[in-house]
């Protein structure tokens, strides 16, 4: 059970979120193109960042705690998905913001 903790917690981010999408309207989710061109030049900073310091022996992933799934270069495929899912839970939140202050007229 251990090595699905990441990905549990990661389900909870996208899970706790979602509302804002729902209920709220934050408009993340139904715009596919402008979430993917958002998203793209964090994960390409991040993932080479990630590559850098696995290979470098900075930090590596424990078999205890990951699927033993490794994108090429070493990384694990948690990593891929914590550089998704942390900025698509902050652009729900922002979004969320946006549309509540446009609400209320500001």
């Amino acid at each position: 059970m251990d090595q699905y903790q990441y990905l549990l917690l990661m389900g909870a981010c996208l899970l706790i979120t979602l509302p804002l999408e729902l209920v709220l309207g934050a408009r993340v989710w139904r715009q596919p193109r402008r979430l993917a061109l958002s998203l793209l030049p964090a994960l390409v900073v991040l993932v080479a960042w990630d590559l850098w310091a696995t290979s470098s022996g900075t930090w590596g992933f424990s078999d205890d705690y990951t699927l033993g799934i490794d994108l090429p270069g070493g990384m694990a495929v948690e990593e891929l998905v914590f550089f998704t899912v942390i900025p698509v839970s902050g652009l729900l939140t922002l979004e969320a913001v946006r549309s509540i202050l446009s609400r209320w007229g500001r």
